[in-house]
């Protein structure tokens, strides 16, 4: 064969030709290689390693968790009770007659006032008119009370002791002088008698002890104080008789008695 190129050969063909070689070369070559990874033998498979799992640890408990209380419910503002409008109250009535708790030392003395029986100690005189009254009480086995009481509006106590030794006599006299008179009030007490007027000259004070001559006459309505080495008193009464003297020369001479130790 000649190595002079045909005058009818293309000459871009020529050109190409050994890329084409190039690419029938690699084709062969992977079909070869193909062929050999099909018919190589599998090599030997591992026996697989049994691995001990790793130890788990247990779940440590945890404190059971309280279950969380709801919130408080929030309190009502609560208003405040208002007081009901009251009217002011009734000033209380002012007494107009005397109310007298009357009560004594020994028990169940007989109460009058104003001569009129009211009951037995402890006892009450209720609605008494205001102004002078005349109180007395008995009890056995003890000298009688007799006083004249000033009763104002209200309540008032009044305690009689039978076994004290008391006296509260008054009576309105005359001074009866040699050359004329005076007037004035002869006052008894425990302590003894007094003389009380106007004329201080006249008036005097003596002991139940200090007392020579303490008598009365009735008819003549005189009664006589004579003090023990001394002068000598007479008095008498304007009232229609002397029972106004008599009851203060009873009542004075039983204390006068007991003071002094006084004999009839």
């Amino acid at each position: 064969m000649s190595d002079e190129q045909e005058p009818n050969q293309d000459p871009q063909s020529s050109a190409l030709r050994p890329f084409l070689v190039l690419a029938v070369l690699l084709a062969l070559a992977a079909a070869a290689a193909g062929l050999w990874w099909t018919l190589a033998p599998a090599p030997p498979k591992e026996a697989p390693v049994a691995r001990t799992p790793a130890p788990v640890a247990a779940p440590t408990p945890s404190a059971p968790v309280a279950p969380e209380a709801p919130p408080a419910p929030k309190p009502r503002p609560t208003r405040k009770a208002e007081a009901p409008a009251t009217s002011a109250p009734a000033a209380p009535a002012v007494p107009t007659t005397g109310e007298l708790h009357i009560d004594s030392d020994v028990p169940s003395a007989m109460v009058f006032l104003d001569r009129k029986f009211i009951g037995n100690t402890p006892t009450t005189a209720s609605d008494v008119p205001p102004g002078a009254h005349h109180l007395n009480l008995t009890a056995e086995g003890f000298d009688g009370y007799s006083d004249d009481i000033d009763v104002a509006a209200g309540p008032a106590d009044v305690m009689v002791r039978f076994k004290e030794i008391r006296l509260n006599e008054k009576v309105n006299v005359v001074h009866k002088h040699a050359f004329g008179s005076c007037e004035g009030r002869l006052v008894a007490d425990p302590q003894g008698i007094r003389y009380e007027t106007t004329n201080k000259s006249d008036a005097f004070s003596m002991k139940y002890a200090e007392i020579e001559t303490f008598e009365v006459d009735y008819l003549k309505k005189n009664l006589v104080i004579k003090k023990r080495g001394g002068k000598q008193y007479n008095f008498t009464t304007k009232a229609e008789n002397a029972d106004p003297l008599f009851v203060f020369h009873r009542n004075v001479d039983k204390v006068r008695q007991q003071v002094a130790g006084v004999k009839r």
